[in-house]
């Protein structure tokens, strides 16, 4: 008793809290006594005062290991900020000088630094290890612990060597912490830093006040976006991305629609990061938009959601990323934007790496697809995925919980492919399993000889969508398991074994179907009015008649769509909506935008303002360019090469600038490159036709007409007869 009062006066006295939250205590105590020690808690637990508080109470320095540098420094000042003397904790990485290194090292020789943080390659550095040799060493805590394993969602090689390391530096007790670990991950952490025997501390990843969504990504996630974060203005959230590039235009598209936000990624220098942490942590933006490689060191209680613009390679980084909002326990809204065209793409990111690395890869992709596309309690799928039970049917605090999808009776699928693993000697993957039971004799199926098994085909009749959520949730319910050692071979458990001894109800619900990206028509957040749509149209045949203009030289069938989903009502607004420049929102577009307000007015319809948003025109520099050009008369073939186009590629950009309402005169190239004949055809066809689509012009022109004279041609028209 009088130990844990003691240990409770050091943390008062240390860090002014009254109490220890969960496990801390008793870390503290098995770390303290030599033992090793491995802890699992998750972002916002307190896992750095299980090694900050016994490095201050022990005799010797501690080795804090640690990936980030940002981080490092961030707790550096934290500890000297409570210590009452200087250098009680210091960093030691690549961004000091010679001058700050030797500091380091004297006030390590003089016992004054209880902590020391290094990064994994300074700590495998010679002379760092030579120095440290004549230290008296308290313990080592490896903090993201995570990034050992190739299966954790950070893997750096260089934490492979921590071990080797440590024996030629000196032993002392271990301490690995890492917020997100599966028994996989864990079982590698202990192998690779030798503590195989270290007394587990695990906390629950359950987090009940987050909200978990899944949405649908289409072509309208931007205009998503940007309502979902005026819904909660001036709130403090981050958009992760993948890509850097994707990050940029995001932020200036948020920028653009009166939102405080910046971008940051490891590509922009270090002052401007260190900047926009501030700026958010200060409260002088509200969002960040970020690669993964923000929020690791930042400790913001109040963020308030975390959206995913990208769905995330693994469920662990997922986790992890989620995880910085509500830290606080107030609200925290997770949002993930999901389409299959991700995956595809993520999985294309892999080609080229090392075969096992691919592999790994694609299995941690499945997990995020099972995550996304399932329509179980989203709580239970997470905690399921890191060993953890959870009792409660319904969370109340995510998608699938708040609508739930109607259950069914699996009983028959499940026995099929309960006894379907046992046949192949439960030493395969779900999608072999899948394959196998719907009966399909694949290259790897046959090669096995597991098409002459009498089980396989047995579910041939059965819907071929009801596998994977019979496998998922098998899972769940504990009747399958998938092998620690060789991940993702689904194995029967003693549950599943009974199972097929004696069926019983098992329901289920089926998977969410997301559609690819590209399939989607240019969504805009509410739904076209058919009504609207449709006097639009006649609108556009008037003018034509009286214009004596085919009706899509007024206005695309697209521009029109959108009008009747976003009800511009002036000409400002006209300009928001695809394929309508000022040009062309001048010349015809009054009365369009006096329809629509009439329309509006009689029909009582409120006009949602936050649809309206203002895109970053990522391309006007181009397109500027693209007009002097023309304007100066270079041909075409050279704007291209000197804009690092391919010649499709700027009548693209062409015909979207004529489109909009611009005028250009090409009169100069098409005399240079085309018959006069030709040219008069061409043009004499798109005045009499009802469609400006190439492939019509081309069924009707034949073949004596190529499709780059014959687009030529159309900007030629288009320019003259609509702008």
């Amino acid at each position: 008793m009088t130990k844990n009062l003691d240990l409770t006066n050091k943390l008062k006295h240390y860090f002014g809290f009254d109490k220890f939250k969960g496990d801390q205590e008793a870390i503290i105590n098995n770390l303290m006594a030599g033992n090793d020690t491995f802890v699992l808690m998750p972002t916002g637990g307190g896992k750095s005062l299980c090694y900050q508080l016994p490095s201050l109470i022990m005799e010797g320095t501690a080795i804090v290991i640690s990936p980030l540098i940002a981080l490092m420094k961030n707790q550096v000042d934290v500890i000297n900020g409570m210590s009452e003397g200087d250098g009680v904790a210091h960093y030691l990485n690549s961004s000091l000088n010679k001058a700050a290194i030797q500091q380091v090292i004297d006030d390590v020789r003089s016992g004054r630094t209880k902590l020391l943080y290094v990064a994994p390659e300074s700590l495998n550095k010679e002379e760092n290890v030579a120095f440290l040799k004549e230290v008296k060493i308290s313990f080592y805590a490896i903090d993201e612990a995570h990034c050992i394993s190739e299966w954790g969602h950070d893997f750096r090689p260089e934490y492979r060597n921590i071990r080797p390391t440590i024996n030629k530096i000196g032993n002392a007790p271990v301490i690995a912490l890492t917020a997100t670990a599966t028994d996989k991950v864990r079982t590698d952490i202990k192998k690779s830093l030798g503590i195989i025997d270290a007394a587990e501390f695990k906390s629950s990843f359950n987090r009940p006040n987050l909200y978990y969504e899944v949405r649908q990504k289409g072509k309208d996630i931007d205009r998503q976006i940007i309502m979902f974060i005026k819904q909660h203005a001036g709130k403090s959230g981050i958009v992760y991305c993948l890509s850097r590039k994707k990050v940029e235009e995001l932020a200036a598209v948020l920028q653009a629609n009166d939102i405080k936000a910046a971008a940051y990624h490891a590509g922009l220098d270090s002052v401007t990061r260190s900047q926009t942490q501030d700026d958010f942590l200060m409260e002088r933006i509200d969002v960040i938009v970020a690669t993964i490689a923000f929020g690791m060191g930042i400790d913001k209680p109040d963020v308030r959601f975390v959206i995913h613009y990208d769905i995330p390679k693994s469920l662990e980084g997922y986790y992890q990323e989620t995880g910085r909002a509500g830290r606080d326990g107030g609200e925290g809204l997770c949002i993930a934007f999901y389409a299959n065209k991700d995956l595809q793409k993520l999985e294309k990111f892999m080609e080229g790496k090392p075969v096992a690395e691919q592999d790994i890869g694609r299995q941690l992709l499945q997990e995020t697809a099972a995550y996304a596309e399932s329509s179980v309690c989203r709580r239970r799928m997470l905690l399921h995925y890191f060993g953890e039970e959870y009792k409660k049917d319904n969370c109340q605090n995510c998608d699938n919980c708040l609508h739930p999808k109607e259950k069914r009776e699996a009983k028959e699928a499940l026995l099929i492919v309960l006894k379907a693993v046992l046949a192949i000697k439960e030493n395969f993957r779900q999608n072999y399993v899948v394959d196998f039971v719907q009966g399909k004799a694949t290259d790897d199926i046959c090669s096995h000889r597991h098409d002459e098994l009498e089980e396989f085909g047995s579910g041939e009749d059965e819907d071929p969508k009801i596998w994977n959520p019979v496998i998922r949730q098998a899972l769940i319910a504990g009747y399958l398991k998938k092998d620690v050692e060789n991940y993702g071979l689904l194995k029967l458990t003693s549950a599943g074994k009974r199972f097929i001894k004696s069926p019983k109800s098992f329901m289920i619900v089926e998977d969410t179907v997301f559609s690819d990206l590209e399939e989607e028509p240019e969504a805009t957040g509410t739904a076209l009015d058919p009504t609207l749509y449709a006097m639009l149209k006649d609108l556009r045949k008037d003018t034509a008649r009286k214009l004596d203009l085919p009706p899509y030289v007024i206005f695309q069938d697209v521009s029109l769509e959108q009008m009747a989903t976003m009800y511009p009502i002036t000409l400002s607004e006209l300009q928001n909506i695809q394929g309508v420049g000022a040009g062309k929102a001048k010349r015809y577009g009054q009365a369009f935008c006096d329809l629509i307000k009439k329309h509006c007015d009689e029909n009582h319809i409120e006009r949602a303002e936050e649809l309206r948003v203002r895109t970053v025109a990522k391309k006007s520099m181009l397109k500027v360019k693209i007009i002097q050009s023309i304007d100066r008369q270079v041909a075409l073939d050279d704007i291209a090469t000197s804009q690092g186009l391919e010649f499709e590629e700027l009548l693209n950009e062409v015909e979207a600038i004529v489109y909009s309402g611009t005028k250009l005169n090409i009169d100069y190239f098409l005399d240079e490159v085309m018959d006069e004949d030709h040219i008069d055809d061409i043009y004499d066809y798109f005045h009499e036709s009802e469609t400006d689509s190439l492939d019509a012009a081309q069924e009707e022109l034949g073949p004596d007409y190529t499709e780059d004279e014959i687009r030529l041609v159309r900007i030629k028209f288009l320019s003259e007869m609509a702008n």
